[in-house]
């Protein structure tokens, strides 16, 4: 999604906007400008599409000179990405300037109505009626964030805003509305910054502040107030995050998502850490975290776990491990459609969101409509302080560390292992699950890290022959069943994101209801295989494919012998319980997928279309 980057302070803003930026650039973007507020408060804009390095190249001349800005990364949604749709975007007077994420869903009538009051457009974006707002209301005399608030209570859908004015230098106003992209305030000494990921904010400070739904900040060099919409004045506390900025650089990887996939053993023992007690036996410890919900656990009747994207099929992946582990009806829905079906909940449902940043629309919006049905949330999230984590009754945690490529990895499994965490605790709730099988499931979630190692190392040598033997090909059919469903689906989508090649993700019983028809020798196949009582089923598609001539790629147990023969190549993992397979099967994939898109020159780290955080609709 698209990103903000302000500043009001004693340095040059304009190199330190575009670092900002460049920063930001994993979200995904097409377009890119800053606005610096000269001495006298005059407005200075350069804009662009394409990438920030062209915006770069256009202030090679020289930066402008002031020390208060913004700067913005956009996504188009409203317009192509031209020069005069890229944010920011000003007023007819060009006293104004404003940089914005989210949609303005009533823009059209607003449109109209300045239009006839006398307002020049000229761009075709949703944006710029803000400008055109805060403009007219700015004649009435009043301070910019009066007038940035009214302008706010005009605007339907999810924003987040960011406004300065020739009139006010060193003056900067954010708002957020809805659950439009994050908004962090930073602390400086005689500085303070704004953006809208963390990330932007580490190399200048670790004491920041987020904004909630219908909040505003006044930045000056001097330090931020907040107000509602209301104008009522409130106090917010700066938090001290830990992420430290070194963790975003790529050290001796080529891309961050190869960097994020090899740290995910690091990552599961983050996860891990203190949500495991030991004494008298190996057991879950989840009461302090899950705070709010732990006398309604016993109580629940039903889970429905909502997400997106690599998320959804961590949800899918959680149903399975909440109906073994906790036997507890379960489902995943599609965040997206779960608010439109009209869905039956009560007090004795729980809704479980999983949302890497915390702030993406359509599972804000699940969160949002369970509430309002009187279910339980609880979120899991990777960003202290997101709106989701302010949303849900109770939050655990991802604890993966930044994850900077588009692509979502650690997050994904550190996803898992907390929603193994989560049905181990509620079986144990329930009365369900024996303290001896309990203990049997955390012996192997402590040996996953040290398994997970190996398993990537040797993915490593493995997938670059692979690659090179089918980057040229246009297709993939990648299946799985039982718990590998759901991680085949996603090793479908991570080809799809990173390589651009078309992929499918089937359970593997639907092979001959349709995509047999689709097998031949251009057709590779990656197949999942796990122990258990679909272990023969699954070899017996594995057959049925390579008689139709389709080469056949397996991820299968490393010391099951026959694989060898059967399989056109071999991707072998360890040999763990079924219901822990998720965890030694999608990296592989993520390694096939990432060989396969630099076989092919792909952008890894920011694939064309994807963006981080889908923060709209």
């Amino acid at each position: 999604m698209c990103g903000i980057i302000g500043y009001t302070g004693y340095r040059p803003a304009a190199p330190l906007l575009l670092e900002g930026l460049a920063r930001l650039e994993y979200r995904g973007y097409d377009s890119a400008g800053v606005v610096v507020q000269g001495p006298d408060g005059t407005l200075w804009v350069r804009k662009t599409p394409g990438k920030v390095q062209r915006l770069f190249a256009l202030l090679e001349g020289g930066f402008p000179t002031g020390t208060c800005g913004l700067g913005h990364t956009r996504w188009a949604t409203h317009g192509p990405p031209t020069e005069p749709n890229a944010h920011p975007h000003w007023d007819c007077s060009g006293t104004v300037g404003v940089v914005h994420n989210g949609i303005v869903e009533n823009y059209a009538p607003l449109a109209r109505e300045l239009m006839d009051r006398g307002h020049t457009f000229v761009s075709e974006t949703d944006t710029e009626v803000i400008a055109h707002l805060v403009e007219e209301a700015l004649r009435s005399g009043a301070p910019l964030e009066e007038t940035v608030r009214r302008a706010a209570r005009h605007l339907e859908g999810a924003n987040a805003i960011a406004v300065l004015s020739a009139r006010e230098p060193g003056k900067v106003v954010a708002v957020r509305t809805g659950n439009a992209g994050g908004v962090v305030v930073g602390f400086g000494e005689g500085e303070m910054f704004l953006a809208s990921d963390l990330l932007a904010l580490l190399p200048y400070t670790r004491r920041v502040a987020y904004l909630a739904h219908g909040e505003m900040a006044v930045l000056t060099p001097q330090g931020a107030t907040f107000w509602d919409l209301g104008g009522r004045p409130l106090r917010k506390e700066p938090l001290l995050v830990s992420y430290d900025a070194a963790a975003s650089g790529k050290g001796p990887y080529r891309h961050f998502t190869l960097k994020e996939i090899c740290e995910q053993p690091e990552a599961l023992t983050s996860a891990l850490r203190g949500r495991l007690r030991f004494r008298p036996r190996a057991d879950v410890a989840l009461e302090g975290e899950v705070g709010p919900l732990v006398e309604a656990l016993p109580t629940l009747t039903r889970v429905v776990l909502v997400g997106m994207g690599t998320s959804f099929h961590a949800c899918q992946v959680g149903r399975i491990f909440l109906e073994r582990l906790a036997h507890i009806p379960a489902e995943a829905d599609n965040a997206s459609e779960f608010r439109y079906r009209d869905p039956v909940l009560d007090p004795s449902t729980l809704v479980v969101a999983i949302t890497q940043s915390g702030e993406t629309a359509d599972t804000l919006g699940a969160m949002a409509e369970a509430r309002r049905r009187g279910a339980r949330v609880l979120a899991l999230c990777n960003v202290e302080g997101s709106e989701a984590t302010r949303q849900a009754d109770a939050v655990l945690y991802l604890r993966a560390g930044l994850e900077v490529g588009v692509a979502s990895t650690k997050t994904f499994l550190n996803s898992l292992l907390v929603l193994s965490l989560l049905a181990l605790h509620l079986g144990k709730a329930r009365g369900v699950l024996a303290p001896e099988a309990r203990e049997e499931v955390i012996q192997y979630l402590i040996r996953l890290p040290a398994l997970l190692g190996d398993t990537i190392r040797d993915a490593q040598e493995r997938c670059p022959p692979l690659a090179e033997r089918f980057f040229k090909h246009r297709s993939f059919l990648f299946l799985g069943r039982g718990i590998l469903y759901p991680i085949a689906m996603e090793g479908a989508l991570k080809m799809k994101e990173l390589s651009y090649i078309h992929a499918e993700g089937y359970a593997a019983g639907e092979m001959k209801h349709g995509p047999i028809a689709l097998l031949d020798e251009e057709m590779p196949v990656v197949a999942l295989l796990a122990r258990g009582p679909l272990y023969q089923k699954m070899l017996a598609n594995i057959s049925e494919a390579r008689a139709r001539g389709s080469p056949v790629i397996v991820l299968g147990p490393h010391d099951d012998e026959a694989l060898g023969n059967l399989a056109s190549f071999l991707l072998p993992v360890p040999a763990v319980p079924e219901v822990l397979t998720p965890f030694v099967t999608a990296a592989p994939l993520q390694l096939l997928a990432y060989a396969v898109a630099v076989r092919r020159g792909c952008d890894v780290d920011q694939p064309r279309n994807l963006a981080k955080s889908v923060t709209v609709e």
